[in-house]
């Protein structure tokens, strides 16, 4: 990467203001992308001003500190490629050139301010934000639950596994895609200086993971060493890594147990089609519902795919315990609230549907938060997994 490449990629792309003191994702990226806008306008002395302010805010941040030392040896020398350090790592030099890339790309990102993603289909009412993590884009979107719907709020850059994503067995060194729950809270009591100052565990594997074979564990949302503000795009041994400042900023967001964490390997948005299917999907839940409650065995049961598993139950054992439980009942009532519903990342035609079941019968009354996935195939949807969430 040259810094010619660098003025041509912003190009119109420095247009939002920053704040004084802002200390968050974008506006470091915006502060860098000036400095760099200047020194490819061969402004070498403003381009300096500019990212010695930068690094008076955030004195870690080696990609700005890279920056500088490229100034100051333009002093001596021609200014060319990015990084012209002298007897530099080319490893630590291709990372660094890495995450410059991957922030200016973020810089001319627009914000999806009127956007949904695709994987949020419906929210629950104690579910107050969503987290979506693009990995090809090194970005985490942080959106707020309005009315069940997802609304933008922030982005923050992030690094993910060495070797990318698409997570498959323990060491593979790539973070999971899929939908998952932040489920633990670590303090910094509780951690090395490695992980910053809190980490919050997600929910891998999930049902689907353990379904699919894909194993593994210990994959966080976490911060930075001490010493530093970010690392490269892809750094970690899988987990989602930001800079210590975003994470706590969005460590206030976040609810244990409810907050979601959807992985994916490239963003979609949302569409008309995605809302039909969400109305259509909805419908067949409520049919599930009235056939149970209404002691329609048979009608129940054609809800359940014929791969369908709950642990290590399949349809037929399910089934059959269902059939000598439901002989036994007169009556059944079946409510559910605080339904959510997300797409799965990579798996067409794949839902998770998270609810509160409130199940009374004539001999027996119990709560519980279930989980179910859905399929469809063939124009149907129907249940493949089944269990308490």
């Amino acid at each position: 990467m040259t810094y010619a490449t660098i003025t041509l990629l912003l190009i119109g792309a420095l247009s939002a203001p920053v704040q004084a003191g802002e200390n968050d994702s974008r506006s470091m990226e915006i502060l860098l992308a000036k400095s760099l806008h200047s020194i490819g306008n061969n402004r070498l002395d403003v381009a300096l001003n500019e990212v010695d302010s930068l690094l008076k805010v955030n004195p870690n941040f080696k990609l700005a500190q890279l920056v500088r030392g490229d100034l100051l040896l333009a002093r001596s020398q021609p200014l060319n490629d990015f990084g012209n350090a002298p007897n530099a790592p080319r490893e630590r030099m291709n990372d660094l050139r890495d995450e410059a890339r991957v922030r200016l790309q973020r810089v001319q990102q627009q914000q999806p301010i009127t956007l949904t993603p695709k994987y949020l289909w419906q929210l629950d009412a104690q579910q107050r934000h969503a987290i979506v993590v693009d990995t090809s884009k090194s970005t985490l979107y942080l959106f707020e639950n309005v009315n069940g719907e997802a609304r933008y709020v922030a982005d923050f850059y992030i690094s993910v596994g060495k070797k990318g994503a698409d997570k498959v067995s323990e060491g593979d060194q790539r973070t999971p895609l899929g939908v998952y729950f932040i489920n633990d809270k670590l303090t910094k009591e509780k951690l090395t200086d490695f992980y910053g100052p809190v980490a919050f565990p997600l929910s891998y594997p999930n049902e689907w993971d353990k379904r699919q074979g894909r194993d593994g564990h210990g994959i966080w949302l976490h911060g930075t060493p001490s010493d530093t503000y970010s690392r490269p795009p892809r750094a970690s041994s899988g987990c989602v890594v930001l800079t210590n400042d975003d994470l706590l900023k969005l460590g206030k967001q976040v609810e244990i147990g409810h907050t979601p964490v959807i992985i994916t390997s490239q963003m979609d948005w949302s569409d008309d089609g995605d809302r039909a299917e969400r109305g259509a999907l909805l419908a067949e839940i409520e049919r599930w519902r009235n056939d149970w409650t209404n002691l329609n065995t048979n009608a129940y049961l054609s809800h359940y795919a014929r791969d369908f598993s709950t642990g290590n139950t399949k349809l037929a054992a399910f089934a059959q315990q269902k059939r000598l439980v439901n002989s036994g009942k007169s009556w059944i009532k079946v409510n559910l609230s605080n339904v959510s519903i997300f797409t799965y990342p990579g798996q067409p035609n794949l839902v998770v549907v998270n609810f509160e079941q409130d199940y009374s019968s004539s001999n027996l009354s119990n709560r519980m938060n279930k989980r179910q996935y859905w399929m469809k195939r063939d124009n149907k949807w129907q249940i493949v997994y089944e269990g308490s969430a």
